[in-house]
Parts: C-alpha cells; structure tokens; sequence
C-alpha cells in the first residue's frame, strides 16, 4: 500500500512538471485531441478524467517522440486508456470506476517512467 502511495505522489508530482496546463494543450504541446489524432482515432471524451489522462498520453507522447517509445506502442497505450475508460470510467458502478481509476494510476506511472528514460528534467540526480 505504501508503495501505491509514493507512485501517487510521484504521478500528482510529474503532472506539475513539464506538462502543460491541460488537455486543451498550450505552446507547443499538442492537445489531448491532437495526441488522440496521432493514432488515427476519433477522440475520446474522457470528462472529468482528462487531466490524468492527457498527462499519460502526454508523457507517453514525449518518449515516442524522443525514440523510447515506438509509434505501435503508443497508440496501443492510447487505445487501452480508452477501452478500460470505457468499459470502467463510465460506469455507474463505484467498483469498477475505482478499478479504472487505480488503472490510470498504473498508466501514469508507466508512462513517466517512459518520458523519464528520455527526459532529464525527471531524473534524479
């Protein structure tokens, strides 16, 4: 449980470093649609959890575009964010949306450690 805990911590951390306001993107970042275009696919609308995902994707992104992450991986993240938010995120069951919850959670652990193999402002040291 502890070690869930510092994963937290360390994902609500990364989500204030380097990422951008939100998913509407801002600068140079793409915006979660942009992001979602990348593979070809409609958007997903993810409501009131955009903000997570659009930091997963974006940190994704960032590895992908930096070589860490092939272009068929990326989009396969992608499509398994939207099927887990689909079969568990819009359910009226509190259940399943804790379990989607605690998926995107894994996903945005998975994704920083990608973007942080590639990006040395989220290595320690």
């Amino acid at each position: 449980m502890r070690g869930m805990a510092m994963i937290g911590a360390a994902v609500l951390l990364a989500g204030c470093v380097g990422a951008p306001a939100g998913p509407e993107g801002g600068g140079r970042a793409p915006s979660l649609a942009a992001l979602q275009q990348m593979c070809g696919g409609q958007p997903v609308d993810f409501g009131a959890y955009a903000p997570g995902v659009y930091s997963a994707i974006f940190d994704a992104w960032v590895a992908n575009r930096r070589g860490r992450l092939p272009q068929d991986r990326f989009c396969g993240f992608q499509a398994a964010l939207a099927q887990q938010y689909a079969t568990l995120g819009k359910s009226g069951e509190r259940g399943a949306r804790d379990q989607w919850v605690n998926f995107l959670n894994e996903q945005r652990a998975q994704a920083l450690s990608w973007r942080a193999s590639v990006d040395p402002t989220l290595r320690a040291g």
